[in-house]
């Protein structure tokens, strides 16, 4: 009993000693996050962000994510982009009405006639009007979700001022 209470102390000097005590040792991690990122963040001001959204002419899908069905509309994530809105009234052949321009979102929620989409870091409110195929924003809640990470992971470093990560492209 007595080699252990002799041994303690001595192991938990050496497992202390074993790290960064003295403040000399060097930190294996640079300061810059997006240096292992394979991405460039994409930023846009606060004031561009919160004027972005806008409902244009159906374009042609090409990053999909996530699908959602509300009465005879099909919503489809175009991943950062925005939704693409189809008539699904026909299943069978879906038919293009638009595209709902949303910088940096990646999610939808509807309830009742009230879009409800994450645009990067805010949560916005909308409507949309089927039949005269409008859009207007309701409510902006800044900041309500994270910064948006990058495809591999890593949090964008040294935003610029006022300005809200909506996307990552690949390092040239």
């Amino acid at each position: 009993m007595r080699t252990i209470n002799v041994l303690m102390p001595c192991i938990a000097f050496l497992l202390l000693e074993s790290c960064c005590f003295y403040g000399d040792c060097e930190d294996d991690f640079d300061d810059d996050n997006t240096s292992f990122s394979i991405y460039d963040p994409v930023y846009l001001s606060r004031t561009d962000l919160e004027q972005s959204i806008d409902l244009v002419e159906p374009i042609q899908i090409t990053n999909s994510g996530k699908i959602y069905v509300k009465d005879n509309l099909l919503f489809v994530n175009e991943t950062r982009k925005g939704f693409h809105v189809f008539d699904n009234s026909n299943p069978e052949n879906p038919i293009k009405i638009a595209f709902i321009k949303v910088p940096g979102s990646t999610d939808l929620a509807i309830r009742e006639s009230v879009l409800y989409i994450n645009q990067a870091t805010d949560l916005i409110a909308a409507r949309y009007n089927f039949n005269q195929n409008q859009l207007s924003v309701t409510k902006r809640v800044e900041n309500a979700f994270p910064e948006l990470l990058s495809p591999d992971g890593f949090y964008a470093y040294d935003v610029p001022v006022n300005s809200i990560v909506v996307d990552w492209e690949l390092k040239n």
